[in-house]
């Protein structure tokens, strides 16, 4: 019987590996990432213009139109759901449509943090999750002549007012925000996917199809979910929220 020599072989087994790995590769769904939630399936609900109730803007501050949600960004303030959620699930598409905006989305602010607010302030609790353009950076160290260090254009996620969080690593500085593991963000005027899961006072985030920040400990753990306007025009579409035991 006729044997190879070595180095013919291995160079049999290496070709065999190389096509056995792009034949995985090929195989691999192309689009969106493996932990990408389109918020369709059992138990989920879309949110409308009927699921939210002003607290503290105009009437024309929030528009919806062909199930996009249009905000003016003018005055600063909320928009509220109409009723309360604990635990759940949540997802959105945002974009801004002007550089340097800001916006975010507030899980579990409770009844005393919105009631009575005025036009021009923000809620006095809740979980901010940071919906925030990537111009804001430049403006604030072109103004500043620094960089800022204290906030991200990632998707942070920090307690507001009274209500606490621990927030997961890696934090700001004063160590009061989670900052993204990961810079996945895209830039004005593109699409943004948030996926939340906010259950048993635990808050995690993925952008854009992987997690990145979060924290622990939420206080409280209960209360409505806000929509923010903050001085720049930004939209919001595929609103879903699926409620957990």
């Amino acid at each position: 019987m006729r044997v190879a020599s070595l180095p013919r072989v291995l160079v049999g087994i290496g070709g065999l590996l190389t096509l056995a790995a792009s034949l995985a590769v090929a195989e691999e769904p192309a689009g969106a990432p493996r932990a990408f939630v389109d918020g369709t399936g059992a138990g989920w609900k879309a949110l409308g213009e009927e699921d939210f109730t002003h607290v503290n803007l105009d009437p024309e501050t929030w528009t919806w139109k062909d199930g996009v949600a249009h905000c003016t960004g003018r005055p600063v303030g909320v928009t509220r759901s109409v009723k309360p959620f604990t635990n759940f699930e949540l997802v959105a598409q945002w974009r801004h449509l002007k550089s340097g905006g800001n916006s975010g989305l507030f899980a579990w602010a409770s009844e005393e943090a919105v009631k009575g607010i005025k036009p021009g302030t923000l809620p006095r609790g809740g979980i901010e999750v940071q919906v925030l353009d990537h111009g804001f950076a430049e403006q604030y160290e072109k103004q500043a002549g620094k960089k800022g260090d204290f906030f991200t254009t990632h998707g942070d996620v920090f307690p507001v007012g009274t209500s606490k969080m621990t927030p997961f690593p890696p934090t700001s500085p004063n160590g009061s925000r989670s900052f993204p593991s990961k810079h996945l963000s895209k830039g004005v005027g593109e699409w943004n996917h948030y996926y939340v899961r906010a259950i048993n006072g635990e808050v995690r985030l993925w952008v854009n199809g992987e997690e990145v920040s979060g924290g622990t400990g939420c206080e409280p753990r209960t209360g409505y979910l806000c929509l923010e306007s903050e001085g720049s025009p930004v939209e919001f579409k595929g609103l879903r929220i699926r409620e957990l035991p």
